[in-house]
Formats: structure tokens, sequence, C-alpha cells
């Protein structure tokens, strides 16, 4: 028979087993939303950085405008211009909350997408890493997009396109903007912003994107060798090795004289598109990062770029922005 001080016994041990189990859940719940309250300060924090440094990336753009305005006009005693003097592809800013690279790269730096023959369009598609037989497609579809329709009649590109949800035909005119390749059947995303790839020892390099090499404005002639990506150099015929030789020579210092070429002469057919003229369009394309309160540069930055045309000294401002990127990546290379 049970007595009343083990029955009370039993009754104290439930209500403190009790009490363990809803102090754990409290724990538990305490611990969820400072988790919660703690990621969500961290993600703030970083979302405030992140805008930060596209105010600091756009003051950049701005700033870098002014200094290729002065450039001709301001000198220090020794001539040199005071802030900006061609054919230097990259302008340096450094602001009291942060330092910004703003990069100068002219469309004579890229392939003309309305006029560049087809062979020189599947070179490029080559180079940047896309099979024969997929680069003869896309090549295919580009001519297709930009060249009159027979008669009005629909081509087989066409009628791929009309398949699709929403359904669309081939422009069958010039291309007015080079995110027009992104319709083009068989150019995804990454070919066209750009990716990796692997190379001979296994390890992942940068290659360049179509945007970075095609654009409506592009050259038909000369190409710019200081800022012309490498696959747009082995896409007029330069060889591969020669190609790599030029951009690790322009990485030193920029070219400004074609003797400085001289290795180069025999590379390829090529060569001698090579030039330092810059058309009067130019994308200016700005990374930005923070400075810390200790003085050290902070990991997080941002690209933004403007695609700009010169008018001109005699126009206020002299200046027109045609296009504006919020989001812009800059290859590391």
């Amino acid at each position: 028979m049970r007595t009343r001080s083990t029955t009370r016994t039993r009754s104290r041990g439930s209500a403190l087993l009790a009490v363990l189990w809803l102090s754990a859940a409290l724990a538990a719940i305490a611990f969820t939303v400072a988790t919660t309250v703690r990621t969500e300060t961290e993600r703030t924090h970083t979302d405030v950085d992140s805008l930060r440094t596209y105010y600091l990336a756009t003051g950049a753009i701005e700033r870098a405008l002014l200094y290729i305005d002065w450039g001709p006009r301001y000198r220090n005693p020794d001539g040199t211009s005071r802030y900006w003097a061609a054919p230097a592809p990259v302008i340096y800013l450094p602001f009291p909350s942060g330092d910004a690279r703003v990069e100068l790269i002219p469309e004579s730096s890229k392939l003309s997408l309305n006029n560049a023959l087809p062979e020189q369009l599947l070179s490029l598609l080559v180079a940047i890493g896309v099979p024969s037989d997929r680069a003869q497609g896309i090549t295919a579809g580009i001519v297709d997009w930009r060249a009159p329709s027979p008669a009005g009649a629909f081509t087989q590109f066409d009628q791929y396109y009309l398949s699709l949800s929403p359904s669309f035909r081939s422009r069958h005119a010039s291309f007015a903007d080079v995110e027009e390749l992104l319709l083009i059947r068989g150019v995804t995303p990454e070919l066209f912003h750009g990716g990796f790839l692997r190379n001979a020892e296994g390890a992942l390099v940068p290659h360049s994107g179509l945007k970075d090499c095609v654009s409506p404005w592009g050259s038909t002639g000369s190409i710019n060798v200081n800022t012309a990506p490498l696959e747009v150099l082995e896409a007029i015929g330069i060889s591969p090795a020669a190609a790599a030789g030029i951009v690790a020579l322009r990485k030193t210092t920029p070219i400004k004289t074609i003797d400085q070429l001289a290795p180069f002469r025999d590379s390829g057919p090529g060569f001698s598109r090579l030039s330092l003229e810059a058309t009067s369009i130019v994308t200016l394309r700005a990374t930005a990062r923070l400075r810390l309160a200790n003085g050290q540069i902070n990991d997080l930055e941002r690209s933004v770029s403007a695609l700009v045309k010169f008018l001109g000294p005699e126009y206020n401002p002299p200046y027109h922005i045609l296009r504006w990127y919020d989001n812009a990546y800059s290859p590391t290379k």
C-alpha cells in the first residue's frame, strides 16, 4: 500500500521533470531566435555594405569621366597628364571610404556583332571553349538574326523560335543591343556572361563571355591591343601562344607603340589589325571595395559599368551615357 509521502515524492519528481523539459524547450526557442536575429543582423550589415560599395563604384564612374575629360588639358610640370592619358586602360581611384578600379574598354577591342565575318565568329566561339559543332550552329543563328529574311519567309531558326513560349522571330536586321544574343539558339547565360574552364593542369581559369568580345559598335578593322580579350586576339588570326604573350605584356605596362609588339610580328595574319586607336564609344567598368575601420580593404566588392559615347569638347557635357549596368561582372585576368 502506497503511503502519502511516496505519492507526494513522485508528484514532485514529475513536476521537476516537466520544468526541465519546459526549460529545455524555452532554451531551444531562445537559441533559435538569437541565431535568427544574428543572421538577419549580419545579412542587413552585408546589404548595407553592398549598397555603400555600389555608390562608391557609381562615384568612380563619375570621377573617371571627369578625369578623361580633364586629361588633355591639365598637365604636371614634367608634361605628363595630371589625371589620365591614353592609352592607359585602367584608372585607380582612392576614396576616403574605399578604393575603386575603373577599366576603360573601347568598343574597338571587340568584334562587330553586325559585320564580323562568319568565320571570325566561329573562331571566337571556339576560342571561348564552345565545341565546334555547337559553335557552327550559334554562328548560323547570329548570321540568320542579322540577315534579311529571304522573301519574308520563315527560316529554320524562325520556326524554332515560334515553337517556344513566348514565341518570337529573328530580328532579320542589325543587332541593337548585345543582350539580343541571349535569344539566339544555343547561347546560354554562361556563354554570354563568361565562366571558368579547366586548363591542362586541371585548375579553373576564367574565360570571357560573348558580351566581352562582340558589340553592335564593335570594330570591323583595327582592334585595340591594350583591351582586346584573349579570345578576340585569337579570333582575328593571332596564334594562341602569341595572344597569351600580348596579354602578359600589357599586364606589366600599357602598350604605347606598336614597336613593343615586334616579337609577335609573325604571329599570324591578325597582327596587321592590332592598333592603339580607340573609338568614341567606350565601356567604363568600375569595381569598388570599402575600407574598414582598421584601414584594411573589405572583401566585398561591387562592379557597375556604363557604355559611354564621347562627343567632343564642344558639347556640354562632352559625353552621353548610352547604357548603364547596375550589376557588372569584372573577370579576373
